[in-house]
């Protein structure tokens, strides 16, 4: 579904990305893993149009997507859901939701994917009249997947979902990623909480200051020592 071919990603004169190889395949969960400032969320944004690259390729279902801009690249069917949730604190919880659906034009097919959201995140239902930051963390992670679920996408590409989260809402945010996956949606994951992410995963890269320096099958990668020693806290 989607393949990045020897990216290559700058700050200025700092190389972010330099030169990643990798590729997600349909329905599928696919995590990068890595410490801060690996190039996890720069892949993420690169993917999505919000950063340019320097070099490189990027294609989606066939088609090449480098460089395009964001609202081509949501229309294609790929949606982000960005690290700090960054929902809308101004405004509602449905008005929230209902800006992810900005590209869909039936009033029908917007409720019924609100009732969609509702079902997965009932405490949403509850609020939908409320503001968005007034909410709690965990439920303001819960709007920022809700309403990347409103758009008419096949990839969503996830962003720490975890952080600042709770152990009980992690384990929440991690069974609601494995059912939007069973659901027939792609996921390409950056998560720094490496176990997690590899235990609901089926392929891993592993990012070290702008390189990928190893893959493989999730549960492969889990029981690697240098991985467990580095990512894991073994």
């Amino acid at each position: 579904m989607l393949k990045v071919n020897d990216l290559e990603v700058s700050y200025g004169a700092i190389k972010a990305l330099k030169g990643i190889t990798f590729e997600v395949k349909s329905g599928e969960i696919v995590t990068l893993i890595g410490a801060n400032g690996a190039g996890k969320s720069t892949t993420l944004r690169t993917i999505s149009g919000l950063l340019k690259a320097k070099r490189g390729q990027i294609f989606y279902k066939g088609d090449e997507i480098t460089n395009r801009e964001p609202n081509e690249i949501v229309a294609m069917g790929i949606v982000q859901i960005p690290e700090g949730r960054r929902t809308f604190p101004d405004l509602t919880v449905r008005e929230n939701l209902e800006l992810g659906a900005w590209t869909i034009k039936s009033r029908k097919v917007i409720n019924d994917k609100l009732e969609g959201v509702y079902e997965l995140f009932p405490r949403l239902k509850e609020r939908r009249g409320q503001l968005a930051g007034t909410l709690s963390g965990g439920e303001q992670q819960m709007l920022a997947v809700g309403r990347a679920l409103m758009a008419e996408a096949n990839l969503v590409l996830l962003d720490e979902p975890s952080m600042g989260l709770a152990p009980v809402l992690v384990d929440e945010i991690f069974e609601v990623i494995e059912r939007i996956n069973k659901e027939g949606r792609t996921i390409l994951l950056v998560e720094q909480n490496a176990e997690m992410a590899l235990q609901i995963a089926n392929y891993a890269y592993v990012l070290e200051v702008g390189n990928i320096v190893f893959e493989g099958e999730a549960k492969t990668v889990a029981q690697d020592p240098k991985i467990k020693a580095a990512y894991l806290g073994a």
